[in-house]
């Protein structure tokens, strides 16, 4: 268990502007498509193309477009891309796949974080891809369930969860679906609000706190995108809340588990590297995470009059003091 007093993520630009200028005519040019600001993600990724040796303008080109958060923008900003004939696209997340995928039949894609990929027809199967797209899924059976379990153990005698999702978000419909079927073995009541825009956060932590219980938050680039203002809204309505990416809980969300994703962008460059060296993303499966961080806010514990059981701070994977 770590013990941390404090974060910053460093922001670092994909893509500048003159990168085509500056780099060789025969350099490869990668493009990475975001549906959502992520920094510490876009960072994890550059480090790790940098540590399979490449050097972004010298022997690399990158460009980068995001949604910030307006995922109707993707298909536009994916045949944009498109046109500029990289050699790998990157995708961010679900929609930026799927918008890439709809985009090019031929350009190879790598997911960098997506739920089921097989469901949203990106991919055949997990081993054997089969078209153009390949790289990381953080589908995992049981983890919203897990996530349920969690706040019940912080929450005493929890009985109905409020769920924060945005329904346009393909993927977030079979995550609402494997909530219910959990809440149904823990005999919770469920409450879906649905979020359509950075107004709809407030609205939606004040009828959750007048219901009482706890929230569990979904996955969406509008989530991701406005993370300040959904971990706010939870804090000004004392909520307590668990959140899908340890992002939240070190911007002073109560807690998060999931998959590492900035890792899993980490993890994309490999894939990146070996299609550039002439892999077929037919031919690699898909990876699947191995561990899950539980990451919990102590401050913001303390703040909502919560005690952490020690059993549990002692399973976490960082505390933020």
């Amino acid at each position: 268990m770590r013990l941390v007093c404090a974060i910053a993520a460093a922001v670092i630009g994909l893509g500048a502007g003159d990168a085509i200028a500056q780099a060789p005519s025969d350099a490869p040019r990668i493009v990475y498509l975001e549906s959502a600001a992520r920094p510490a993600s876009a960072a994890a990724f550059l480090r790790g193309l940098s540590d399979l040796g490449y050097v972004e303008n010298r022997n690399i080109v990158i460009e980068r477009r995001s949604a910030a958060g307006q995922t109707e923008r993707l298909p536009g900003l994916a045949a944009e891309l498109v046109r500029l004939q990289p050699r790998v696209i990157v995708a961010s997340s679900p929609s930026a796949a799927l918008a890439a995928k709809n985009a090019t039949a031929t350009i190879p894609i790598v997911m960098a974080f997506t739920n089921d990929p097989v469901a949203l027809g990106l991919v055949a199967s997990l081993a054997r891809p089969g078209g153009n797209v390949t790289g990381l899924s953080n589908q995992a059976t049981g983890l919203m369930g897990k996530r349920l379990e969690l706040l019940a153990e912080i929450v005493p005698g929890l009985s109905r969860v409020s769920v924060v999702w945005q329904p346009a978000i393909e993927s977030n419909q079979a995550n609402l679906r494997e909530l219910q079927a959990a809440a149904v073995v823990l005999r919770f009541t469920l409450d879906p609000f649905e979020v359509t825009q950075p107004e709809d956060f407030d609205a939606a932590f004040k009828a959750a706190a007048t219901r009482g219980g706890g929230v569990a938050v979904l996955d969406g680039a509008l989530v991701s995108q406005h993370r300040g203002i959904v971990v706010a809204a939870a804090a000004r309505h004392k909520v307590p809340t668990i959140y899908f990416e340890l992002e939240f809980a070190e911007a002073g969300g109560l807690i998060s588990y999931g998959p590492n994703i900035p890792d899993m962008h980490r993890r994309a460059a490999v894939y990146v590297d070996k299609i550039l060296k002439g892999a077929n993303p037919a031919d690699l499966p898909v990876e699947q995470p191995t561990k899950f961080e539980l990451v919990i806010n102590l401050k913001t514990a303390k703040a909502l009059s919560i005690t952490i059981p020690p059993a549990l701070l002692s399973q976490a994977d960082e505390v933020i003091e």
